[in-house]
């Protein structure tokens, strides 16, 4: 009877998946590792790599409801760290925030123009911008770091951006869970929710109901870009170091944790606390392979396998609660 009474639930609510198969682990992983992986200080270093990634894959979510994609969001999060970082030192850490933030919805502007302009997939237009961004970071590094020097990192803007923890949690995850109630108050209270859903669902038939396609497109990648920027932000203002190869991979994470959250690749469909519980799952995953030993060299093998299976744990869920 329980089973069949979850049914509707996750007919209605795709996310749930993930959090079923979010307990699931967290129970595992809590039983297997000897008290490493549960413990207030690994939970609080699990919900800063949330954090980042979550921001991320919030700006991910947004394009994908549009039909679209955007995978140089690894290559924004490391501009965004480098700006950061060249400017703090200059200037008030918040004027180098705002900056940072600025070269990532530039970066953004520029992925939906091309994909608006030149009807070319998103997928190839951001997987040529990925290689671009990276390149320049990579050249504007030369192979060192950008820093800031340790007597630097103070004040209460640097505090907030990532560089302090209040009550044992990075700020970072505050400014998640800031951005989170903005976004979902965004989608369900104004119109833009209803379009972008509409856009991603048949751009034919939200452009014949006067949905203006293109700039719903152009705004998503925006927001992508500036919220990949900004998480890339808060990770150097927590390290007070960043490097060209800084947010590599991160595009893929921030893909999964959208999908496994719930999100449809094809548009029309997403859950941004499903995304944000998919980074959850992928960061505790990490922390767990890395107080249990495994070697580095298997990381990423693991990692993606244990995501594969994670994935088709939660497309089978999904399927059970779709049968009759």
């Amino acid at each position: 009877m329980a089973l069949s009474a979850a049914k509707p639930l996750i007919r209605r609510h795709t996310e749930l998946g993930i959090f079923l198969i979010g307990a699931v682990l967290i129970v595992l992983f809590a039983t297997t590792s000897d008290g490493k992986w549960a413990n207030l200080f690994n939970l609080a270093t699990i919900l800063q790599v949330t954090a980042t990634l979550g921001l991320m894959s919030l700006g991910v979510a947004l394009v994908i409801g549009t039909g679209e994609i955007d995978i140089s969001v690894g290559s924004t999060f490391g501009m965004g760290a480098l700006t950061y970082l060249w400017l703090a030192v200059q200037v008030d850490p918040s004027l180098a925030a705002v900056a940072a933030i600025a070269v990532g919805a530039a970066i953004g502007l520029f992925n939906g123009l091309l994909v608006t302009k030149t009807g070319t997939p998103s997928l190839i237009i951001t997987l040529g911008t990925l290689m671009i961004f990276r390149g320049i970071a990579i050249a504007l590094t030369e192979g060192f770091s950008f820093s800031i020097p340790y007597a630097g990192r103070n004040g209460w803007t640097y505090f907030l951006l990532g560089g302090g923890d209040f009550l044992r949690f990075n700020t970072a995850l505050y400014w998640l869970i800031a951005v989170t109630i903005i976004l979902m108050a965004v989608l369900k209270a104004m119109p833009f929710g209803n379009r972008l859903l509409a856009v991603g669902g048949s751009a034919e038939s939200a452009h014949s109901r006067g949905v203006r396609v293109d700039r719903i497109k152009l705004i998503t990648f925006i927001l992508c870009g500036m919220l990949a920027a900004f998480a890339g932000t808060l990770e150097a203002g927590k390290l007070g170091f960043a490097d060209g190869s800084m947010g590599r991979l991160m595009e893929l994470q921030a893909i999964a944790s959208c999908v496994l959250g719930g999100c449809l690749l094809a548009g029309g469909r997403i859950s941004l606390p499903g995304a944000l519980m998919g980074a959850f799952v992928l960061s505790s995953i990490q922390s767990y392979l890395v107080v249990t030993g495994v070697r580095p060299q298997w990381f990423i093998l693991i990692l993606g396998l244990i995501v594969v299976a994670a994935a088709y744990g939660d497309r089978s869920l999904r399927q059970w609660a779709l049968r009759k």
